[in-house]
């Protein structure tokens, strides 16, 4: 990934992340999913939750209202990248899910999100992997098109 890629994908999701926090984002994004939790925070439930989808969320609220920055943050870099067919978890909803997906991945704070069924981290991680341009890597090999590399491409264009 090009060095300008990255820089120019870095200020896009500050100015959003600015833009954003403590917005609630609107409508509900094209393919979201936010499913129950069906009540269960027990590890083979959390498991199949993880392996569901290709992206996995849980937050604090919804993706068209986050209850936390963090989650805010992290909706927010998914949009940017154009990540619109993903599960979230509302772990305000469910006590059981909120302490089980902590124990679950061995990580103390919400949000979390997963990638093909494997734990990739919270909101620090997942800004970190989209300032240096490892998220757009991490989302073709889910067959995941980064939104952001036909933005680069137009910019380059001009």
């Amino acid at each position: 990934m090009s060095g300008s890629l990255g820089r120019a994908a870095a200020a896009a999701a500050t100015a959003l992340l600015r833009r954003g926090r403590g917005s609630g984002g609107g409508l509900r994004a094209p393919g979201v999913r936010a499913a129950g939790s069906g009540g269960s925070g027990s590890s083979e439930h959390l498991d199949a939750l993880v392996k569901k989808d290709k992206v996995v969320v849980f937050l604090k609220g919804t993706p068209e209202q986050p209850q936390c920055g963090f989650s805010n943050a992290v909706v927010q870099i998914l949009r940017l990248h154009g990540v619109r067919d993903y599960a979230a978890y509302n772990v305000l909803d469910d006590p059981q899910l909120r302490q089980g997906i902590k124990d679950y991945s061995n990580w103390p704070t919400i949000p979390q999100v997963y990638l093909n069924g494997e734990f990739v981290g919270g909101c620090d991680i997942l800004l970190q992997m989209h300032q240096n341009g490892d998220l757009v890597e991490e989302l073709k090999k889910l067959g995941i098109r980064s939104a952001l590399l036909d933005e680069t491409k137009d910019q380059d264009s001009k």
